[in-house]
């Protein structure tokens, strides 16, 4: 089951989520999804950390989901998905709304002061340009990881699809 969430890590959540990691956390902004349990599934990360771009909005941290989409990935599914796209001009174009949803939320949650400071810094063409997971070129698929974290936050047709064919959300509590 996944929980909807936008808060600030409390610090048993920032606990679990250094373990997830294997380190400390740099630069979350909010939990936005857990499972039943409460444990975070999916992180918000700011879009400039220590001066540079980040290269994820979503960070997916479960360790569960983590192995259920390697297993997937494994199965040579992203060069099937990608066959999809170039084959199904309809999944191309939810595809293709899919990063402008993802776009569009990253600087939704970016404020005012931090719109500047990365037009500042040169990466605002960079963070308006670049998709999920921070792919440049939005006919292509990276890593199923970015799709479903932002699929748990937005709307993002990978992860529906994944959903639909694997039922990754079942592998949760």
């Amino acid at each position: 089951m996944v929980i909807h969430t936008d808060q600030t890590p409390d610090p048993q959540q920032l606990a679990i989520i250094t373990a997830q990691l294997g380190r400390a956390p740099r630069g979350i902004q909010a939990v936005t999804a857990t499972d039943g349990e409460g444990t975070p599934l999916v992180l918000r990360m700011e879009s400039i950390v220590d001066g540079k771009p980040f290269p994820t909005l979503y960070w997916l941290c479960s360790e569960r989901l983590k192995i259920e989409l390697s297993r997937i990935e494994a199965q040579g599914v992203i060069k099937q998905l990608e066959a999809r796209l170039q084959d199904d001009r309809g999944f191309l174009a939810a595809y293709h709304q899919s990063h402008r949803d993802y776009v569009t939320q990253r600087w939704q949650y970016m404020s005012a002061t931090q719109q500047t400071e990365a037009e500042r810094l040169g990466y605002g063409d960079l963070l308006r340009e670049r998709g999920i997971g921070g792919i440049g070129n939005w006919d292509q698929v990276r890593c199923l990881h970015t799709q479903y974290a932002h699929h748990l936050c937005g709307d993002n047709v990978i992860g529906q699809w994944l959903d639909a064919e694997y039922d990754v959300a079942g592998c949760l509590p």
